[in-house]
């Protein structure tokens, strides 16, 4: 595992269920799909979706139920509330990309490396996710509810998250599939660095009004994470300390690249269309 990147950083499951709830409800918010819709894309996804319904403390008391509902529950009582819009977290340590306060939330969001925030006229409700298992067969998601700070998170446009992943994507690709390094990369990696040069690849894994350029930009994130995740399960096994302090740093601003190109390809659903 390299240093500073750990497996599953830009790809876990807490990121991908907050990714798939605050894409399909923007979608739903914006008109282009129903409630009903968006909840089942989010499950089909990511499993049974339960959420708190009280907002734990601020020291965290109050046990893993707190008169939990359905997703689609919560979400229809927060739009009555005048929920406005949903966007993406994905922080990390030393990084808390999305995130504003306070403290309780922020620490709970950096554990599971995700969060959803609601946001409403006033005010603003944080939603962490976390693995939802009973019994042998029952696996999904349970959001706790903390309440946010409102203030408006300081996160990259999308042409700027755009621009950097471009730039930060072939830096990584030039670090790891040199001459000198290929041989301690996995064929896995090399294979899906390539595979990022085909221009007619379509993947769309948003929701439906996402502007095309969002798509395109969370389409290659996640084919990136993809690299990060297989990249850390390396053991550096072939490569000598230069090889691998170049691949590591390499690593590091992919990982800060793919995050930061995920939140602004989710929270783009209300920017106005060029």
């Amino acid at each position: 595992m390299c240093a500073g990147v750990r497996q599953g950083d830009t790809g876990n499951d807490a990121g991908d269920a907050a990714t798939a709830v605050v894409a399909w409800g923007n979608a739903w918010l914006t008109g282009h799909v129903g409630l009903d819709e968006a909840v089942d894309a989010v499950e089909k996804l990511a499993g049974p979706q339960i959420v708190s319904a009280a907002a734990v403390p601020p020291d965290g008391a109050g046990g893993d139920r707190l008169d939990e509902v359905t997703l689609r529950r919560r979400l229809g009582e927060l739009r009555v509330e005048g929920m406005t819009g949903l966007r993406l977290a994905l922080p990390a340590p030393g990084d808390p990309l999305g995130l504003t306060g306070p403290p309780g939330f922020n620490r709970a969001a950096l554990d599971a490396e995700a969060a959803v925030i609601a946001v409403l006229p006033d005010r603003a409700v944080g939603l962490v996710p976390g693995e939802d298992r009973r019994g042998s067969s029952y696996v999904g998601v349970r959001w706790r509810s903390y309440d946010a700070a409102a203030t408006a998170p300081d996160v990259p446009t999308l042409p700027d998250a755009d621009r950097q992943l471009m730039l930060t994507m072939r830096d990584a690709t030039e670090a790891l599939l040199t001459v000198d390094d290929v041989a301690g990369v996995p064929p896995e990696i090399v294979d899906t660095l390539n595979d990022l040069r085909d221009p007619d690849r379509g993947d769309h894994p948003l929701a439906p009004g996402y502007p095309q350029r969002a798509h395109r930009v969370a389409a290659l994130a996640g084919r990136l994470a993809l690299v990060v995740e297989l990249a850390g399960r390396l053991d550096g096994h072939g490569l000598n300390a230069d090889q691998m302090r170049r691949r590591d740093e390499a690593l590091r601003l992919l990982d800060r690249a793919v995050r930061r190109a995920r939140v602004a390809a989710c929270n783009s659903a209300f920017d106005p269309v060029p």
